[in-house]
């Protein structure tokens, strides 16, 4: 398969990706094509959609080999279940697929068509293999079963952050923050309320801890 773009985002790691696209609707992308993909005329049409799903690389987890079992840290990475019944990124074929919405097309004279998404769960510089328009009417299932994620605890968490650091936070991205760290970026087997954690967002370096379900900031400083 072709690369046939890459995605922006303010998010350098995997550290801090929410756990599925849509949950932090904040998380903004830019996705720039390829040049052999840069024909307005393959995106005739594409704005009447707004949602798309995409087809991207977990380029940070490609492997030679594969396994049948894998830890969900959803599960507290102890318990395997079959890596078909996961969303792990440790697959067969490394291939992610997100929903994000479309929020709009750019037309530039250097980089084609420019595709702006919000709801992203992509670490900046994602590679992407493919993109569809989401259709409501065959894609949307309310009353799906979810097997074993339907019976976890609800691990949103109250963010707490002094007004001095946060507006280090350029104003616009100061939501988006918080509500990546409601999400809880920690793996679900790491609970010591002694520990400091820290991920790039927007080029600073986020740092905090969390008790009793309470996330408080320690630090927010220029990444180095």
């Amino acid at each position: 398969m072709k690369i046939i773009a890459r995605i922006s985002t303010d998010l350098p790691s995997k550290f801090g990706l929410p756990r599925q696209s849509g949950l932090v609707e904040g998380i903004m992308g830019r996705i720039v094509f390829e040049r052999e993909y840069r024909n307005p005329e393959a995106f005739r049409g594409l704005e009447d959609f707004s949602h798309i799903w995409l087809l991207w690389q977990f380029s940070e987890a490609v492997r030679e080999g594969w396994s049948p079992t894998v830890r969900p840290p959803m599960l507290g990475g102890n318990k395997r279940v079959g890596v078909f019944a996961t969303r792990s990124p440790f697959r067969p074929n490394s291939i992610g697929l997100s929903s994000v919405r479309l929020e709009r097309i750019e037309y530039t004279a250097d980089e084609g068509p420019v595709l702006y998404v919000s709801g992203c769960d992509l670490m900046n510089g994602t590679p992407i293999y493919d993109i569809k328009p989401y259709l409501s009417y065959t894609d949307s299932h309310p009353d799906a079963v979810c097997g074993f994620t339907q019976t976890l605890p609800d691990r949103t968490l109250t963010v707490e952050v002094n007004d001095e650091l946060l507006s280090r936070i350029p104003e616009e991205k100061r939501g988006t923050l918080t509500a990546i760290l409601s999400q809880d970026p920690r793996p679900s087997y790491q609970n010591d309320p002694e520990r400091i954690y820290g991920f790039a967002f927007a080029g600073f370096e986020v740092r905090f801890s969390v008790c009793d379900g309470v996330m408080t900031v320690v630090s927010i400083d220029i990444a180095s």
